[in-house]
């Protein structure tokens, strides 16, 4: 081989193991956003804390032993979902006629490859089924009966509708009917909007990113309402460089196309991605009059965790192995967003570390 040739192998190589090198992994979780006061009881704050930490340690395990990012936002999310302190999988929140309604989605942020599945009753772990309509189906997304159809034909056992009742979500209904009834407004923000939902975003040892989030939807939707959270793009969405799960105002986050659009400041505009989170949930979803919150993590690691509620329930786990919980708005998470650059200044995210 000529030495000209030789130098650009040799190049091409070098180009191709650094962009291919071992990365810290990073798994940052949600468990909604919404109106959370400091009136939680101190065994309800507790057991949520301690829920969130053992998901983020299910999730990290994932990672630690070499797997995927998708296997790590999968391990954590499944946590979420069997915790009824969470609009997800056992403690998702009533419809108006009294069912459990529940939606998923997954995606690979570096083949692109999605999975979602919504309005399915009997799937106890909606976002196992959602990755398996990603990995074994040439859709994106199945739902209700035919999701659940899906189910049965690949061996993932189907659970009685009765396994998703909690009686704090039955209560919630009841108030909120009787609301109805009586031509009222919901009295309890967190009952008339929207915010339980459960997601978590990775970063692999490979450098690889997924995205995943799973949810109840909200008390008292009817008509087969699908919110935000199994739409590719809105609620959810990963590429190379960026990955996003949202929890609020559903229709806000569609119409916004918010997940992506996060996305596309971090990939298309290089910009920071603390920056580029908090554009999206903290200026475009208010000016519209919506609200809520977001996980977002690139592919250097860096975390945003930007939210315009009271509170969200919040993790993260970084190179340091060690779990961080928050729940109220002014506990500290790193998420403060630093300001807007001058025309002189870079868009380098060197300010964007958690």
């Amino acid at each position: 081989m000529k030495p000209r040739r030789l130098l650009l192998a040799l190049a091409a190589l070098g180009a191709a193991a650094m962009s291919h090198a071992a990365v810290p992994p990073v798994l940052v979780i949600h468990g909604g956003a919404g109106v959370i006061k400091r009136d939680l009881t101190p065994a309800k704050e507790k057991a949520i804390r301690a829920a969130m930490t053992k998901a983020l340690q299910s999730g990290y395990a994932e990672l630690k032993a070499g797997k995927s990012a998708v296997d790590a936002v999968s391990a954590a999310i499944v946590v979420l979902e069997d915790d009824p302190d969470f609009n997800a999988g056992k403690g998702a929140v009533f419809t108006h006629d009294g069912r459990n309604e529940l939606d998923a989605a997954i995606m690979d942020g570096d083949s692109r490859r999605a999975g979602a599945v919504a309005g399915v009753e009997r799937i106890r772990n909606p976002i196992l089924l959602a990755r398996a309509v990603m990995e074994k189906t040439p859709y994106v997304m199945l739902s209700g009966h035919g999701a659940e159809a899906f189910a049965q034909s690949i061996g993932m056992p189907l659970v009685d509708p009765s396994y998703f009742r909690t009686e704090e979500r039955w209560q919630q209904l009841q108030k909120a009917l009787k609301e109805d009834a009586a031509g009222k407004s919901h009295e309890d923000e967190e009952t008339a909007k929207h915010f339980g939902t459960v997601g978590a975003v990775a970063l692999d040892a490979q450098g690889h990113l997924a995205a995943g989030t799973s949810t109840g939807g909200m008390t008292d939707k009817r008509w087969g309402r699908i919110g935000d959270s199994p739409i590719i793009g809105a609620g959810t969405y990963a590429n190379s460089d960026c990955a996003v799960s949202g929890t609020g105002w559903g229709e806000y986050y569609i119409r916004t196309v918010a997940a992506h659009a996060i996305c596309m400041q971090v990939s298309q505009m290089r910009v920071p991605i603390k920056r580029a989170a908090a554009v999206v949930i903290n200026q475009e979803i208010p000016a519209l009059g919506g609200n809520g919150g977001a996980i977002a993590l690139d592919a250097h690691g860096n975390i945003a965790i930007p939210f315009n509620t009271d509170g969200m329930y919040r993790g993260w786990i970084d190179a340091s192995g060690v779990p961080h919980v928050a729940i109220y708005g002014d506990e500290d998470d790193g998420s403060s967003v630093p300001p807007a650059p001058t025309p002189a200044d870079s868009t380098d995210d060197a300010d964007d570390d958690p």
